[in-house]
């Protein structure tokens, strides 16, 4: 499948530029029945023979061009309308009927906010005219209108106010909030890609409106990616303020905020990691080092317990104490070293030989009191641990007894 994609320079050109050649190139290999074949990346600096080509071999096109900060007001009916005029009597002089996809906004629907919008204005022609074409032509036609964009490689200080904010909060910059009551609906780059290869795959949702609210309906005139999210920007600065917070403090505490699956919290996080200055990138971990190796706290959770890693010197044995509750995760990842356990009171001992030419996850049983033996007199022994909860230090559980 040969595929256009106009405006392929902006935020969700590049984005959907990026998925498309994954798949073409065989590092996505979660879309076995697409086939993607050349790829038409055209922009406003692109020389216009290229639209020429495009328009005669495409099997599917993405019209994601248009204008949204111009110099002045009759841009937005030039960049949103008569480019579209271009693009599609451009197909029509190939008499290519492959199905093309519109970028619209949700300013097109001119209604509360957006009421005497010259974006939307210029959007809605935009629309229209699609749909003349699809009358005309019998092509199918695939009309989006998206709310408010968000994700990694987005412009800030443009036209996404979470992009703004990401970028200013990773660079320690201030943000303007007039109203934090005002609700956005927000559409995250990677859903939106997803809906676009679904559109490829013939698979695209389809919705009709009631004001700014998209009503998914399999007869709806126009189309919409299913999963947004709603949040007011004082909600979005909370969780902004949150992440800064804990990032800053990740040094000492090493703990992870809580991102839970398919939340806008876990999709702004990332968009805001995203934005990180390399100095903000990475920082050092506290290793307790002596004779016989090293131990070193890795990442916490609130929830979740902890990791950390121990290195053990050759020959060296390490741990001999047990616990009431606290369970962990032993996974020997380099070298070669044995896992003793015995169960307190008794004088029955469990021995686990572990090496990492062959990586095995070994429960530290409650109850039992265990080490680790590095069996080798050469080479360092290095184990990734986890345990079920974080220590505390008031409260360390962990009682000294040989195994």
């Amino acid at each position: 499948m040969n595929i256009l994609i106009t405006g392929a320079a902006g935020f969700v050109g590049k984005n959907l530029t990026a998925a498309l050649e994954c798949i073409r190139d065989g590092r996505d290999k979660t879309h076995p029945g697409l086939t993607v074949g050349e790829l038409y990346l055209y922009d406003i600096a692109s020389d216009p023979a290229l639209l020429e080509t495009a328009c005669q071999k495409a099997d599917f096109v993405f019209n994601l061009a248009g204008v949204n900060r111009p110099k002045n007001q009759e841009e937005f009916m030039q960049g949103n309308f008569g480019f579209a005029s271009t693009l599609l009597d451009t197909l029509k002089k190939y008499h290519n009927t492959c199905p093309v996809m519109l970028s619209s906004s949700i300013q097109a629907t001119m209604v509360g906010r957006y009421a005497g919008s010259e974006y939307g204005r210029s959007k809605k022609a935009g629309e229209e005219l699609f749909f003349s074409y699809a009358a005309e032509t019998r092509a199918k036609v695939l009309v989006y209108r998206f709310p408010n964009l968000f994700g990694k490689w987005c412009r800030p200080n443009y036209n996404s106010a979470v992009a703004t904010f990401c970028h200013n909060y990773a660079h320690d910059l201030p943000i303007t909030v007039n109203d934090p009551g005002v609700e956005l609906e927000l559409l995250y780059i990677d859903d939106l890609v997803d809906e676009m290869i679904a559109a490829l795959e013939g698979r695209e949702h389809h919705c009709e409106f009631e004001g700014v609210d998209t009503v998914l309906m399999a007869s709806g005139r126009y189309c919409a990616a299913p999963v947004t999210h709603r949040a007011t920007l004082g909600q979005i600065v909370a969780l902004l303020d949150s992440f800064k917070a804990q990032h800053g403090a990740q040094p000492e505490t090493l703990l992870m905020p809580e991102i839970p699956a398919g939340s806008f919290a876990k999709k702004l996080y990332s968009t805001y990691l995203s934005y990180l200055p390399r100095e903000k990138a990475a920082f050092p971990l506290k290793m307790n080092v002596d004779a016989r190796g090293s131990f070193t706290e890795l990442l916490k959770t609130a929830n979740c317990g902890q990791f950390s890693v121990n290195v053990s010197k050759p020959g060296v044995t390490k741990g001999q104490h047990w616990h009431n509750t606290k369970w962990e995760f032993f996974i020997v990842v380099s070298g070669h070293g044995l896992i003793q356990q015995r169960k307190v009171g008794t004088g029955e001992v469990l021995n686990f030989e572990v090496s990492g030419e062959k990586i095995e996850a070994v429960h530290m049983l409650p109850g039992y009191t265990h080490n680790i033996i590095n069996l080798s007199e050469t080479d360092d022994l290095v184990t990734l641990m986890w345990a079920n909860e974080c220590f505390d230090p008031k409260k360390p559980d962990t009682f000294f007894e040989v195994v």
